[in-house]
């Protein structure tokens, strides 16, 4: 079963059970699916890849409106978007743990000879592609600047 056709069931589940947030957040994951495949030279069938971009984009900008919306003293907003981000992560693979991470980057460092973070490009670009999906950019970089600055 694909993603769509998970969300499409999930959503009947939380209609079923009145769960009105966790219908909204459903929602928001299909309209974003359905937005992907109807753009222009996009193609009717989505690889697990582009499926997991959007649902990585949809968390990302949940708990950045959370961050303003805590920042702002709006407390009971910041709540619901950061239950939606949860409710959304569920569809997403396994994240990796910060150690699988630190081990991931630290071996693609050595791969490349990286030293100083003048070679940061050259082991971001190869850390996102084999860690696409598995773990944010955000974190990926983080990680990056750490170990070569160390």
């Amino acid at each position: 079963m694909n993603l769509e056709e998970k969300i499409n069931q999930d959503i009947k589940k939380a209609m079923l059970a009145r769960e009105k947030e966790k219908l909204e957040a459903l929602r928001a994951v299909k309209t974003a699916l359905l937005v992907a495949k109807t753009e222009k030279g996009a193609s009717d069938e989505m690889t697990e890849e582009t499926e997991v971009k959007i649902l990585q984009r949809l968390v990302k900008q949940r708990k950045e409106s959370a961050t303003i919306f805590e920042e702002k003293n709006r407390k009971e907003l910041a709540e619901k978007e950061l239950f939606e981000a949860k409710i959304i992560e569920v569809y997403l693979p396994e994240q990796m743990s910060d150690e699988e991470l630190t081990k991931q980057v630290q071996k693609i460092i050595d791969e490349l000879g990286a030293k100083s973070m003048a070679d940061m490009g050259k082991v971001m670009g190869r850390a996102s592609k084999e860690l696409s999906g598995k773990t944010d950019g955000k974190a990926i970089a983080d990680k990056v600047k750490l170990l070569l600055m160390s």
